[in-house]
């Protein structure tokens, strides 16, 4: 039961989060979905030239990697309480948004630069919107 419904809160807040990036380099030319959709750094797989589904299955993943983590914190490990998930929240999806200047770092195609405030910003507020939508997906007590 974790599982599923750590992958389910992951689905939410991964669509949210990919979405909103996508749209934001749509309409601002900031290459923030790229970043988060990129694996060109990674031995092996980075090499492969991946249709887009993959590329959001590879994002996926990570989200209900997250969300079972979430579900596993609250499911097995601590009480539930609100002001606990929020913090909970907040904590993975300020993790999430550190993998900025690593991604950045480490990129072989072009990405935002690494001290780029406005693309930041985006990012930020990208993984904002992902820990909202991640305890507020997280509704079982």
């Amino acid at each position: 039961m974790m599982v599923r419904w750590g992958i389910y809160i992951g689905t939410n807040s991964g669509l949210a989060l990919g979405l909103y990036m996508w749209i934001v380099e749509l309409t601002s030319e900031k290459q923030v979905y790229t970043l988060l959709m990129n694996v060109d750094f990674i031995p092996i797989i980075g090499s492969i030239e991946w249709p887009v589904f993959i590329e959001w299955m590879f994002h996926m993943i990570i989200s209900w990697g997250i969300g079972i983590i979430f579900c596993y914190i609250f499911m097995k490990k601590v009480t539930a309480t609100s002001k606990r998930q929020w913090k909970v929240a907040i904590v993975l999806a300020g993790f999430a948004a550190l993998t900025y200047f690593p991604l950045t770092l480490l990129s072989v195609q072009e990405t935002p630069r690494i001290a780029d405030i406005v693309a930041i910003s985006y990012w930020l507020i990208g993984h904002m919107l992902y820990a909202i939508v991640l305890k507020l997906s997280f509704y079982r007590t």
